[in-house]
């Protein structure tokens, strides 16, 4: 699983970001989105970013990506726990 969090303060480029991300995955909180593993799908997202969105970007914003491994333990609570479904962790 990839997770993809970000933190942009312009509303515009937000937005854009917002609606480019949630392309390729669901959205598990405001500004957090969770991502199928795909290596073509994570290069992809990072050569957007870096090539469109980054160029934008203020000192403050920012986005992360994290690739959880095999090991990574996912336990959900609330709501979540509705949202459970195989994961394919690469």
């Amino acid at each position: 699983m990839i997770l993809v969090s970000y933190d942009i303060s312009d509303d515009k480029l937000r937005t854009k970001f917002f609606k480019y991300i949630s392309k390729f995955g669901h959205r598990l909180q405001y500004s957090v989105f969770e991502i199928d593993n795909s290596e073509k799908i994570l290069s992809n997202i990072q050569a957007e970013i870096t090539h469109k969105f980054e160029l934008k970007f203020s000192q403050s914003d920012s986005v992360m990506i994290f690739r959880l491994s095999k090991t990574c333990e996912i336990i959900r609570m609330g709501y979540a726990k509705n949202d459970e479904s195989d994961i394919i962790v690469v």
